[in-house]
């Protein structure tokens, strides 16, 4: 996957206002618009969707510190990503909006869980350790999930203004 300068700058401001959107959003417990942002890309660029991601990833822990909890940054969008690169291209436009608000949805909801195995490899956890970490962090989890939902309602509306902006950046 080779990039021209062009998408070189595009994925890269992309990753900062992906980094930028989250911080605004700190405030709030687990809410952010990362989800809508991530499949909006996915969508648009497909494979090319993981530079702005690990551009998000990479100033995230430059900002934020490379500490224990970021390790698991480098894995947990990159499923997301995943998970909407195996949906067909050619959804129904009555379900594609539901479809994508469940896949945020379910990322949000999960969100412990696929972060679980990173904490428990980086602090030491057994199986059980790693059980009431999940289970502690399950109100968080709740948030996440019916937060992405409710900011999925954007992804549609995002995928829409990238597509355009892709035709008229090319004009």
């Amino acid at each position: 996957m080779r990039l021209t300068a062009r998408e070189t700058v595009i994925f890269g401001m992309l990753g900062a206002v992906m980094y930028a959107s989250k911080l605004v959003l700190e405030v709030l417990p687990n809410i952010h618009l990362l989800g809508a942002i991530i499949i909006a890309l996915t969508v648009v660029y497909r494979k090319k969707a993981l530079y702005p991601i690990y551009v998000f990833v990479f100033l995230t822990g430059l900002l934020s510190g490379f500490a224990p909890w970021w390790v698991a940054y480098l894995y947990i969008w990159t499923l997301l990503w995943g998970a909407v690169m195996l949906l067909p291209k050619n959804l129904s436009p009555k379900i594609t909006p539901l479809v994508y608000m469940v896949i945020s949805a379910a990322h949000g909801f999960l969100f412990g869980i696929l972060y679980a195995p990173a904490q428990a490899i980086l602090f030491g956890l057994n199986f059980e350790g790693m059980i009431a970490w999940i289970i502690a962090g399950l109100p968080f989890d709740m948030i996440h999930g019916v937060s992405n939902f409710l900011c999925g309602i954007l992804i549609c509306p995002l995928i829409t203004a990238l597509n355009k902006a892709e035709r008229y950046s090319r004009v």
